[in-house]
């Protein structure tokens, strides 16, 4: 039996790697100036916290999750996440903060895992970067994300576009929904089974569906519904973020795919992807913590999605080239001793510096540096050790000099030319 990955599992090598991690880097630089907060959540939780909270109409309870039944524990079905927003709920709510100190900020980061027809940015196990805030029901709260998440594609230099709308709450919402569903009866004969099968347990989930756009497209709209106060709250989110100098639209069809969103609903693609271009997405949610036991506490968070990120950032030709790397050659046993010291103080500085195998002839190690692509090798042998000097050849450049030891750190940090 031959060995492979899994379909929807995909290995990330070399480049691959270093791209999702340069994305997860500078969204953890982004939190800390933001003030948020690690949490760090299990991958296995209880089937029931996604029925309750996701909803047992979404496509990613109905269809997408990975479930099995503990061995340990009689009549416990455990489901690997297929999002990150419940469990951090239930840790908030477990940990007694609800009660205690409401008023949280959680980002949190790692694979998630739904069973997806595997396609170029969607795969069956992704990973997602996303953040919580809990006990702020204020519209400031809602633009501080929307323009984070502006902050972040500044830091990357990526094009977005993003898209806001309002659902309404508890007492708006009704009359929407009933008018969606009162649509969907009316085009029953234009709506694909999936649509057949929830609209009478969640009619909203229509204006979602990627078969019948154009339906949707003629559906009611949220926005006609709104009462007064959820009106309000949406324009003041509005008006924060044109005063921060945020670009937006507002799109009606944005519900998003899970049960507990109300009022503020967003969606942020990339214009340098595809079909799967969101890369952005989530919404306010006030009242998921007391639905899963809790205290009636707002929250709203979002989701990024690391590899639609690196994709777009491939893409738009800005993928980080990463630090110079350098390839440290010894020639002789006394070269490899002085090499060893200095590798570890150019990785100070810090740089890349990969020391090669002193078994190999200097053609071979050459040929290596070429291979792992590095900026620039830098040799060292028992004549350079006499004048304490190396041999610095640029391999972009293809040229060689001779460099004093006190002198190299500065030439390999010098702006590339």
């Amino acid at each position: 039996m031959e060995l492979t990955r899994l379909k929807g599992f995909p290995d990330l090598l070399g480049p691959q790697a270093r791209t999702l991690g340069y994305v997860e880097e500078r969204a953890r630089a982004l939190m800390e100036r933001y003030a948020v907060g690690e949490i760090r959540i299990p991958l296995l939780e209880r089937i029931e916290l996604y029925q309750r909270s996701t909803g047992e109409t979404s496509d990613i309870v109905s269809k997408q999750m990975y479930t099995f039944t503990d061995r340990d524990e009689a009549g416990t079905t455990l489901a690997l996440r297929p999002e990150g927003t419940p469990g951090v709920v239930r840790a908030y709510i477990e940990a007694g903060l609800d009660r205690s100190d409401p008023e949280q900020r959680f980002f949190y980061s790692g694979p998630m895992f739904r069973r997806e027809r595997p396609q170029k940015g969607r795969y069956r196990q992704f990973y997602q970067f996303g953040v919580e805030v809990f006990g702020r029901a204020d519209p400031a709260c809602d633009a501080e994300l929307l323009v984070m998440i502006d902050d972040f594609r500044r830091d990357l230099g990526l094009e977005f576009q993003m898209e806001i709308n309002s659902l309404g709450h508890a007492e708006c919402r009704p009359a929407f929904r009933a008018a969606v569903l009162e649509y969907g009866k009316a085009h029953w004969d234009e709506l694909c089974s999936d649509c057949h099968a929830r609209i009478e347990r969640n009619p909203l989930r229509l204006l979602d569906c990627k078969i019948d756009v154009k339906l949707a497209e003629r559906a009611p709209k949220s926005l006609d519904f709104l009462c007064d106060e959820c009106r309000q709250h949406f324009d003041t989110v509005a008006d924060l973020l044109r005063a921060a100098g945020v670009k937006f639209v507002i799109n009606p069809r944005i519900v998003r795919g899970l049960d507990y969103y109300m009022r503020t609903t967003f969606e942020v693609t990339s214009t340098n992807l595809g079909s799967q271009n969101a890369v952005v997405a989530g919404g306010r949610y006030d009242g998921l913590v007391e639905m899963l036991g809790g205290a009636p506490i707002a929250g709203i968070g979002f989701a990024i999605g690391i590899e639609r990120i690196a994709l777009a950032l491939e893409s738009a030709g800005t993928s980080r080239a990463g630090l110079p790397r350098v390839a440290l050659i010894a020639l002789g046993a006394a070269a490899a001793s002085r090499a060893t010291e200095l590798a570890r103080e150019l990785r100070a500085l810090p740089l890349q510096v990969e020391l090669l195998s002193t078994e190999r002839s200097l053609k071979a190690q050459l040929k290596r540096a070429d291979k792992v692509r590095a900026n620039f090798a830098v040799i060292i042998g028992q004549d350079e050790l006499a004048r304490s000097a190396v041999q610095l050849r640029d391999l972009g450049a293809s040229s060689q000099r001779e460099v004093s030891l006190a002198d190299l750190a500065a030439e390999l940090t010098a702006p590339q030319r």
